[in-house]
């Protein structure tokens, strides 16, 4: 794709979708709900031990996050599918890979918005607060981790996204057919934010964050390359 042309497309797309999601926000409201309540009552049922609590704060974090990208990336077609736009959406004079890219920053964007919303939730429940002995380092790594980490769900989450929109169990199949292939990032994320949190940064860490970084990569180039025959399909 001409990349003026098609660059310029992609960000039109990600600011129309910006502004649905700002306008309606059951999006972000319906996440940052079930994410915070998943939370929550995981970290009742594990009791008051504080050690127990941190032990499992990164597992659960990242559970309640994954769950939340699938349910944004669930939308980021449906509501052009429901206004029966979608196929006027890739007749549009552009690659059909600027739809995927634009759907791809919106939904980042979105994850990150309820990321922000959601993790004080956890430092709080779970005792990562200021007292917890978690560096100033450990924080900005660990905020590294969540960007790449949410790239990683929204990445796999849209392509899979456009395949299940046409269907009528989209809402059910979507996790079935994408959290198989989201296991890597969900434990490269688990596992550097475990590390963070528990002795800050080391050579383990900047290793499950460049297989976190690779996935990425890996991700973005064959969604974007396969969303031409996704979509048509």
């Amino acid at each position: 794709m001409r990349s003026g042309v098609g660059w310029r497309a992609v960000f039109v797309v990600a600011a129309k979708d910006g502004r649905l999601s700002g306008r309606t926000r059951d999006v972000l409201t319906s996440t940052v709900f079930f994410a915070g309540m998943l939370m929550l009552i995981l970290g009742f049922a594990l009791g008051p031990d504080e050690n127990r609590l941190r032990t499992a704060a990164a597992g659960i974090l990242w559970s309640a996050l994954a769950l939340a990208a699938a349910i944004a990336a669930g939308r980021a077609f449906a509501s052009e599918q429901e206004a029966g736009a979608l196929e006027a959406l890739t007749l549009y004079p552009v690659p059909h890979e600027t739809l995927y890219l634009g759907k791809l920053l919106s939904t980042v964007v979105q994850l990150v918005v309820l990321a922000v919303l959601v993790v004080p939730i956890a430092a709080l429940v779970y005792g990562l607060g200021p007292d917890a002995g978690v560096s100033a380092s450990s924080w900005f790594g660990f905020a590294l981790v969540v960007l790449l980490g949410l790239v990683g769900f929204a990445a796999t989450s849209c392509f899979y996204a456009a395949i299940t929109v046409n269907l009528r169990a989209r809402e059910a199949l979507l996790p079935v057919l994408a959290f198989p292939v989201l296991v890597p990032v969900v434990l490269f994320s688990v596992r550097a934010t475990g590390l963070l949190f528990a002795g800050g940064l080391s050579a383990e860490t900047s290793a499950a964050v460049q297989l976190l970084l690779l996935y990425d990569v890996a991700a973005i180039v064959i969604s974007t390359l396969l969303f031409p025959y996704a979509i048509e399909s």
